[in-house]
């Protein structure tokens, strides 16, 4: 029952990673909207990389942010979290293999595999949270500039990007919790259930002390 939860807890974990990735790649962490508009020629995506546009035939054309200081402070700081995500997802997948129960790679007792293991899931949390920080924090700014009246830029809305980096978020913490939770110590003791019993027999016996029956005869002369 351990050794399922803790393959689950890994592969979670894994399946975070991964779509943390996607979630970076992504161009779609926001684009424009089309609320009011009446005649739309354009349509505009932007991601921590690169602002895109595609007019009504379909062309796509992208242009990189050129400068890195000239970047706002929020896409800055989304930058550093999401790479922050990605490497201690890597380290957490690498730690969290050894410490599994299915597996016999370095040290094969139960006490040194929970503290890895624990050590993986506690990398898991982490990297669930940088995702989580990264998009809520790209996410607050595009709602504040949507419904900021003096805002007199292109309204955006919330990008496709976004919500895969709030699922990688939640399977990181959830797999990291399942597999913090799995590498509890068992007793030191036997298992319940399964007791073992030492007794050898003392090589000299008891002695044992029996009162001498009385004799009828000597019964009746007492009444005599």
């Amino acid at each position: 029952m351990a050794t399922g939860r803790e393959l689950t807890a890994f592969l979670l974990g894994v399946g975070s990673w991964l779509l943390a990735g996607v979630c970076l790649a992504n161009e779609s962490w926001k684009l424009s909207t089309v609320s009011g508009s009446v005649i739309i020629s354009t349509r505009q995506y932007q991601n921590l990389w690169r602002s895109c546009a595609e007019d009504s035939t379909g062309v796509q054309s992208c242009r990189d942010f050129e400068s890195l200081l000239a970047l706002p402070a929020h896409i800055q700081a989304c930058r550093a979290l999401m790479i922050l995500s990605l490497l201690l997802g890597l380290a957490s997948i690498i730690i969290s293999v050894l410490g599994l129960k299915c597996t016999k790679i370095g040290r094969t007792t139960d006490e040194a595999k929970g503290k890895i293991a624990l050590t993986g899931g506690s990398l898991f949390i982490l990297s669930g949270l940088c995702t989580l920080t990264a998009v809520s924090w790209y996410a607050a700014r595009v709602v504040n500039d949507f419904y900021d009246p003096y805002y007199g830029g292109v309204r955006f809305e919330l990008g496709a990007g976004l919500y895969m980096g709030w699922a990688a978020a939640c399977l990181a913490v959830l797999g990291g919790s399942m597999l913090c939770c799995s590498c509890r110590r068992g007793p030191a003791g036997p298992p319940p259930g399964n007791y073992s019993y030492n007794y050898s027999a003392s090589s000299q016996g008891h002695k044992i002390y029996r009162a001498a029956p009385v004799s009828e005869s000597g019964s009746s002369k007492a009444y005599v």
